[in-house]
């Protein structure tokens, strides 16, 4: 039946994953970033570094030691814990980032407290939530009228990939957000340029590509279809018990879907891995935007900061 052969294959694509991350010899060091308001956001190995546009024109740095036990404790470096780790970096370290970016463009005397801050991150994740687990849940019961059946979490895998799609589709029709993903750009490019072992300058970065395959669009894209087979034993359940067992499951999708990036990246130079990557490059092309050689210069500013290693927090104003 296609639906054996479908859980055949998923289930052998995730014992594949798990051999290659196990056997994995410690790999080099990537740096990874993301946008933040008028910035960018670089993170190092032991310390990373915000750099914003200030109105005024000037670049402000922000640079500070990574102190978390998920990024000094040696066990959240390994397989498939080190996609948790990611998870939670993303949240943690973006809305400091954020709040810090928002302090630059509003000035000093704006007052973003820890309170507002944790309320904007629990607001941002249950509209993530109900966006992409409860919205495909609940027009999949209508498309389908037997909720509990596998045949139902596939039908939501794919209204959920239909979700992210339409999502980045009208959000970048807001101009501060295509300002966002022009500095989305702008990271995957400095990036790139220093993966490729060019100079790290505007006139370099500027030739680089605007898509990377660690991007966090391209994690969502992956996390998509693995969502499908992690979420198909639950498929026989009731739909309020689904609900549930899908949230606390996100931090195994998320697990699972970093191993797979990892493992597709060290085959992106086969035909397989070219055609694999394909959707995670593509979805780049919603949430990435060419930036200016402003916003390069801000990019190039983060990613310098952040290679300079440890030390202890301080700002840089003036910059440009």
């Amino acid at each position: 039946m296609p639906l054996m052969r479908f859980a055949k294959r998923s289930r052998d694509l995730l014992l594949t994953v798990a051999v290659n991350a196990v056997s994995a010899p410690p790999g080099t060091f990537f740096y990874g970033g993301q946008a933040v308001i008028e910035g960018v956001l670089m993170r190092g190995r032991d310390s990373y570094a915000v750099a914003a546009r200030r109105p005024n024109g000037d670049i402000a740095v922000c640079t500070d030691v990574l102190r978390s036990r998920v990024y000094t404790a040696g066990i959240w470096r390994r397989p498939f814990f080190r996609g948790v780790a990611g998870l939670y970096e993303t949240i943690h370290l973006g809305m400091r980032a954020l709040q810090w970016s928002a302090i630059v463009q509003l000035g000093q005397d704006a007052q973003i407290g820890d309170g507002a801050l944790r309320g904007a991150m629990i607001a941002s994740l249950v509209f993530a939530v109900a966006l992409f687990i409860g919205l495909p849940l609940l027009l999949g019961s209508l498309l389908h009228h037997t909720t509990e059946s596998i045949m139902s979490v596939l039908i939501e895998g794919v209204i959920r990939a239909v979700v992210l799609v339409v999502y980045l589709m009208l959000i970048g029709l807001i101009p501060n957000v295509r300002r966002l993903f022009q500095y989305h750009g702008a990271e995957h490019m400095s990036i790139n340029a220093l993966e490729a072992g060019d100079a790290i300058d505007v006139k370099h970065v500027r030739l680089c590509s605007r898509l990377h395959p660690r991007c966090g669009t391209g994690f969502l894209v992956v996390v998509a279809f693995v969502s499908v087979g992690v979420f198909a034993p639950l498929g026989l359940l009731p739909t309020a018990v689904r609900l549930v067992c899908q949230i606390v499951l996100v931090p195994v999708v998320a697990a699972v879907s970093y191993e797979i990036i990892r493992a597709l990246i060290r085959i992106r130079g086969t035909v397989v891995g070219s055609i694999a990557l394909a959707p995670v490059l593509g979805a780049q092309l919603l949430s990435t935007r060419t930036p200016d050689d402003r916003q390069i210069e801000v990019a190039i500013v983060a990613l310098d900061a952040a290679r300079l290693g440890d030390g202890p927090v301080h700002e840089i104003a003036g910059a440009r």
